[in-house]
């Protein structure tokens, strides 16, 4: 098939799949400046819904400590968090049921995207790779930005340990017991070891080793001694535990049965 030629203007028969071509390289120029601009308006739209605009209706979402947050600036839009806010304003204007922008209805993956589109740097980078991520445990599950108990972090609890312990009750339980660190005193927290962020090492740990962290505070154990046992050298751990012990100096065994462990010989002497 090919169309006629016109008489008197010079335009030759064309093929019906260039004809189609053609005409779509037209459409496509002529409404690519009305989707910019859609896009554009959509974006100007969802920046325009400030906090004042959704206080009248939200005022238990605005406490104290959000106002005087990062989150609560005037140029911070509800819709950069909240999804659809623009239709909920409108249908609940209209007396009408209309989407809920809850961030409890939001996947814990969707949600951690969302705040990582501006928490992407320092502890966060690695986050995609750790193992919070990996088990779905959404960012809301330990912060609040409305309302935040913490000094810093935006915690839902007050100190991070609290946080930590919600899930993690074997470590709450040896906290408890008599050797310990000082973290129920409030001197150091989990976050004093560990990155909860933090992706790139096991355990989430702030060190490249068990070792490393531990030297940071222990500095005299780190050497080089002209005699040094090899449990030390190899990993703390094999004769401490960390989150807590009923035995002197967080020893995960009472002396001398720890030590029998690996001398089972040599008539009681090392």
């Amino acid at each position: 098939m090919t169309f006629p030629k016109v008489r008197g203007s010079g335009i030759l028969p064309m093929k019906p799949m260039a004809w189609l071509v053609g005409s779509m390289l037209v459409a496509a120029v002529a409404f690519a400046p009305i989707a910019a601009n859609g896009q554009a308006a959509k974006s100007q739209a969802a920046a325009s819904w400030s906090v004042s605009d959704c206080e009248a209706c939200h005022d238990k979402a605005l406490t104290p400590a959000f106002a005087k947050s990062a989150h609560a600036k005037q140029d911070q839009s509800c819709a950069q968090c909240h999804s659809g806010v623009a239709e909920h304003a409108k249908a609940m204007a209209d007396g009408k049921d209309g989407p809920v922008p809850k961030v409890k209805l939001v996947k814990a993956s969707d949600l951690n995207t969302k705040c990582l589109v501006c928490h992407e740097k320092n502890n966060q980078t690695t986050y995609d790779g750790s193992m919070h991520s990996r088990r779905n445990v959404a960012c809301s599950s330990c912060h609040s930005v409305h309302s935040p108990k913490s000094v810093t972090g935006a915690l839902k609890t007050r100190t991070d340990a609290e946080t930590c312990f919600s899930c993690h009750k074997a470590e709450r339980a040896k906290m408890n017991r008599t050797s310990h660190h000082p973290v129920r005193e409030g001197k150091m927290g989990c976050s004093s070891c560990h990155n909860p962020h933090d992706g790139s090492r096991p355990k989430m740990l702030k060190a490249e080793s068990v070792n490393d962290l531990c030297f940071t505070c222990h500095t005299e154990k780190r050497g080089p001694f002209l005699y040094e046992h090899a449990p030390v050298r190899e990993d703390c751990i094999s004769c401490h535990d960390v989150h807590g012990s009923n035995h002197q100096r967080l020893l995960i065994q009472k002396q001398p049965t720890l030590c029998w462990n690996c001398h089972i010989t040599g008539g009681g002497h090392f």
